[in-house]
């Protein structure tokens, strides 16, 4: 029994992990070997509702809360962790333009967007910097009625595969820090963008790279949230993102122990079952445990957002401890598998994919600082 979790949303969960064990399993090693996005299947996660369940009706999502996405969300990452980028784009990106664009811009956008006819993107880090968030460089000037762009993003994840992105530029001075950053929506079809790919470590399928902006025209109506105020007010809707995250790698780990133990219940040594040598599993057992520790701390933190409370250590929690326990998890379980294990397969793949969390999306020491802030009061805590 999970305190977070009711019958329908359990029902729902065993529907989307039905979808993905048929459909986006079997080709997820495929998909890490030729680095492409399946968009017929983004289509098909679209018509089943599994794209942004959580936004309003009007912006055609089913307004089902963000624990329904997280259950979703889960599924479709232990089928395939770089295919469920999808998901984590589509309720962040989501949340932001149904709360800080124009509906006339938001409406259209998020329609294709839960119907799988579109992938955002989301353009903040920068080559001189990642942590420092604030301290951006690309240029955002008014002219006219338009906004002319310069500058460039890098390490955007879809970046060469996106319709468009919510790209953050500073319109105003260096010195003014994070109130010196706007937020503006950004179709990838306009002149003078260029993009290029990376060739990285995992998370193949949906990718990264850099997007290049040169006098690129955007209009006016297009910004999110007030000029200058876009980093502050826009940023928040990564809560939501972080507690995916933690839900997307712990699914990663679930299924990969699983595996392991069903492996080490059948491979004997020394006419003995491999679990029954403390070795293998007592740790084995330690992690069960962590890994449903940190899965309720996620649930937790979606159920307090869907009751508008506040949660930004929690989430905070999850982007730290998720990604750092799922890459723990995932190497010990390759590492029960012996020699069969360290081949490419399963395991190795998915070793790959979760160590890119805890790099991107905010590191664990930007994440510890937030959780210490939360606590002993910013002044305390300073940058």
């Amino acid at each position: 029994m999970n305190p977070y979790l009711d019958e329908d949303l359990v029902a729902l969960g065993e529907h989307a992990r039905r979808f993905a064990q048929g459909r986006v399993a079997p080709g997820f090693e495929e998909r890490d070997t030729t680095r492409t996005l399946d968009r017929e299947l983004m289509l098909e996660m679209g018509q089943m509702g599994f794209i942004a369940p959580e936004l309003p009706e009007e912006y055609g999502g089913q307004g089902l809360g963000c624990l329904a996405a997280g259950v979703i969300h889960e599924e479709i990452a232990r089928a395939d962790l770089s295919l469920s980028y999808i998901n984590l784009l589509a309720s962040l990106n989501g949340q932001i333009l149904a709360h800080h664009a124009a509906p006339d811009i938001a409406r259209p956008w998020l329609e294709r967007l839960t119907q799988g006819r579109a992938l955002l993107a989301i353009a903040l880090t920068e080559p001189r910097g990642g942590s420092d968030a604030a301290n951006l460089r690309l240029r955002m000037e008014r002219v006219g009625d338009h906004y002319v762009l310069n500058g460039e993003k890098t390490s955007i994840s879809a970046a060469d595969q996106a319709d468009a992105a919510i790209v953050f530029a500073r319109t105003g001075s260096v010195e003014d820090g994070a109130r010196g950053v706007s937020a503006v929506f950004v179709p990838m079809d306009l002149p003078g963008i260029t993009r290029n790919r990376f060739n990285c470590h995992g998370q193949r399928a949906i990718g990264r790279g850099s997007i290049f902006f040169e006098n690129v025209r955007v209009p006016v109506d297009h910004r999110l949230g007030d000029e200058g105020k876009g980093f502050v007010q826009v940023m928040q809707g990564f809560d939501f993102s972080r507690a995916l995250i933690g839900l997307q790698v712990l699914a990663v780990a679930k299924a990969s122990l699983e595996e392991t133990w069903e492996y080490v219940a059948q491979r004997e040594a020394f006419g003995k079952p491999l679990s029954a040598f403390q070795g293998v599993s007592h740790p084995l057992a330690e992690y069960e445990s962590q890994v449903e520790a940190a899965r309720l701390l996620c649930l937790q933190t979606l159920w307090l957002k869907d009751r508008a409370l506040p949660h930004t250590a929690e989430a905070a929690m999850c982007k730290w401890w998720g990604p750092k326990l799922a890459y723990d998890v995932v190497h010990q379980c390759l590492l029960s598998f012996g020699h069969g294990g360290y081949d490419r397969g399963p395991m190795e793949q998915r070793l790959r994919d979760v160590l890119g969390f805890q790099i991107g999306d905010g590191t664990a020491q930007i994440m510890k600082t937030i959780i210490a802030r939360a606590h002993a009061g910013r002044d305390a805590v300073p940058a």
